[in-house]
């Protein structure tokens, strides 16, 4: 299948482009929250390299969360853009899905939230969920380390698993390809800042 599938959700860019098997991925490792003047160009350039126009996509996808708000909004928007215009499926695909789909066995997959608070989710080896999403402190998070090993792109302050989101990402496309669907939703485990201070 054809596809282009995006990732603006962290600090990190990850644009995914495929065409008759030949793929091409372009990771930006640090683009400072800029996705929305980077995205673009990276999704021209890995389109250009593997030949592939949005109308030959079979489908696309973007990573739906958490992470950042606004990148999230962003991946989102882009790719409800282009199912419009070309009238395809979508792939949902959540940063947690970028961790645990480049790890082996049970693992907890973690992801960064800021001010010592991380998002977390447990995964079995065949990659079913056994701890739902949740929102939790250091506190919390050394709990569950003394329970499963850790797994993360962003460097924690507990011994953790070094992550290729990128490839992550690319493993759990080619798994989920019979989870396309017609919307693609955000994955918020918690209100954003501005939402908390007007106290939404």
């Amino acid at each position: 299948m054809n596809y282009l599938v995006i990732d603006t959700s962290s600090h990190y860019l990850t644009v995914i482009a495929s065409k008759n098997g030949n793929t091409e991925v372009k990771f930006i490792p640090e683009c400072n929250l800029q996705h929305s003047v980077m995205l673009m160009d990276a999704i021209e350039e890995t389109l250009t390299k593997v030949s592939l126009k949005p109308f030959e996509c079979d489908f696309f996808g973007a990573v739906v969360g958490p992470g950042s708000f606004t990148g999230i909004r962003i991946g989102i928007a882009t790719v409800k853009g282009f199912c419009f215009a070309n009238e395809k499926k979508v792939m949902s695909v959540t940063s947690f899905d970028t961790l645990a789909y480049n790890v082996t066995g049970k693992v907890l997959t973690v992801v960064d939230a800021g001010h010592n608070c991380f998002y977390v989710c447990g995964y079995n080896e065949d990659k079913t969920v056994f701890l739902a999403p949740e929102f939790c402190s250091l506190d919390r998070l050394k709990e569950l380390a003394l329970l499963f090993p850790l797994a993360s792109y962003d460097e924690l302050p507990l011994e953790s698993i070094k992550v290729d989101v990128s490839k992550g990402l690319l493993n759990a496309i080619e798994s989920k390809r019979d989870t396309l669907c017609n919307d693609i939703y955000a994955l918020y485990i918690k209100k954003s800042q501005a939402e908390e201070s007007r106290g939404n």
